[in-house]
């Protein structure tokens, strides 16, 4: 629901202030892969005294949440309250519950609170949690160097259960949500330290040097303005991930595919799929938490088809799990953006090419195979008919201006003798 004019100035007026009188012009945070899960993970600083605590990064998610059923020690967390700023600003829910250490976290010291679901969308659980404040701490920079760290008192996050976390990477206890809501670490992060409310994301195709995620206006160091095209970022009315949340809208950033080429070839396939319908279903959103794009059976099938026949004089083997055609890598040449097959195009509106080259489209499975690296969501439950992941993004700056709604991408930036890794500032907070 819509709040009105009135209310939302006090809102922002609300969020937190800076605990230093100087501003950054951007935070930066290293991302790292997980090797085992392929999970991108960053590490903020949180409660008092700080301690780290390690993310997965949700780039739909609603909300940064962490586990605080036991262990989590601060003396500045706080509970949402009941019909506070901040119960508003999550859209939380509109019964309040008394505070019950079984369900709500160290915060919740008042005889109610509100609460919303916690979601973790990489198994797809969701799960009640309390709405509290307490202090972050994040790196500064002005692009050229590490600045100061700052904190920001009450950041708003779920305080999730246990059980939220099954599923993460070793020694990661929540998700960061850089997510289209209130409260998002971007957002957050740009009311709290007078950002602009952009953010860029390059994740890295190692599991031993790191990507970044960069809080505020560009440039973000690889020359932005020669590199990116633009396309509009589209909502979808409805949430497409937790069944129990399909009444309000996605926070999921979704972008509007007209067709697919393979080798500068159109596929042949069902260009309604493309579209979101009435029922949310449908049409193309970015994920950090799908390993590999994930597409509707009807148009995997007609992908792979088409896709095999351009690669048709080099030798096709088994299929591995998860993915449905592989090929004898010696018959694959090699060149500065990957293994040297047909390119993969996402035509976009106004005719914007997303070009995807060897390195986004092909996975090694061992030193003999290649895969195509894109997986069969399956029928009819698969809800969006594509979802790009992480391996067709790695080595891709993406900008989101959350603003004019509009998504910056600069294709594979090898191609221009240069990966997500090379950014500047890439030591651990």
């Amino acid at each position: 629901m819509a709040l009105p004019s009135s209310l939302l100035l006090f809102l922002l007026c609300s969020l937190p202030l800076l605990s230093s009188s100087a501003e950054p012009n951007q935070i930066v945070l290293p991302i790292y892969k997980d090797s085992s899960t392929l999970q991108y993970l960053i590490q903020i600083k949180q409660r008092t005294p700080l301690v780290p605590v390690h993310l997965t990064i949700d780039l739909g998610g609603r909300a940064l949440w962490t586990v605080c059923e036991t262990g989590y020690i601060s003396t500045t967390i706080r509970s949402g309250g009941c019909n506070t700023t901040q119960c508003q600003l999550a859209q939380a829910s509109k019964s309040c519950e008394p505070c019950s250490w079984t369900l709500y976290g160290p915060g919740c010291t008042q005889s109610d609170t509100c609460w919303r679901f916690a979601e973790n969308t990489v198994i797809r659980l969701a799960a009640g949690a309390e709405v509290a404040t307490d202090v972050i701490a994040i790196n500064s920079t002005d692009g050229k160097g590490r600045g100061k760290v700052f904190n920001v008192p009450q950041f708003v996050f779920f305080c999730a259960r246990t059980m939220n976390a099954d599923g993460l990477a070793e020694g990661v206890t929540g998700m960061a949500g850089l997510g289209r809501t209130k409260i998002s670490l971007p957002v957050q992060l740009a009311s709290a330290l007078n950002l602009k409310r952009n953010f860029g994301l390059c994740l890295s195709s190692s599991t031993t040097t790191n990507g970044v995620v960069i809080f505020g206006d560009g440039p973000y160091n690889f020359d932005d303005s020669n590199i990116l095209k633009y396309t509009s970022l589209i909502v979808n009315k409805v949430n497409t991930q937790v069944q129990v949340l399909r009444g309000e809208a996605s926070p999921e950033y979704f972008i509007g595919v007209k067709s697919i080429k393979i080798n500068n070839k159109i596929v042949n396939l069902n260009t309604t799929l493309l579209q979101i319908d009435n029922r949310g279903f449908g049409g193309t959103r970015l994920s950090t938490v799908n390993p590999y794009t994930v597409l509707e059976t009807s148009i995997y099938n007609a992908v792979i088809k088409a896709f095999v026949t351009e690669l048709k004089n080099v030798t096709r083997v088994p299929a591995v799990a998860p993915f449905g055609a592989c090929f004898n890598s010696k018959n694959i040449g090699s060149s500065r953006v990957g293994p040297a097959v047909p390119s993969i195009d996402l035509v976009l509106e106004k005719d914007v090419v997303w070009r995807m080259f060897g390195a986004n489209t092909m996975v090694r499975v061992n030193k003999d195979v290649l895969c195509l690296g894109f997986v069969d969501g399956g029928e009819p439950t698969f809800i969006t008919s594509i979802v790009i992941g992480g391996h067709q993004l790695e080595d891709n700056l993406l900008t989101f201006d959350l603003v004019k709604s509009k998504l910056g991408f600069s294709s594979s930036l090898l191609f221009r003798q240069t990966t997500c890794s090379n950014y500047r500032l890439m030591s651990e907070a």
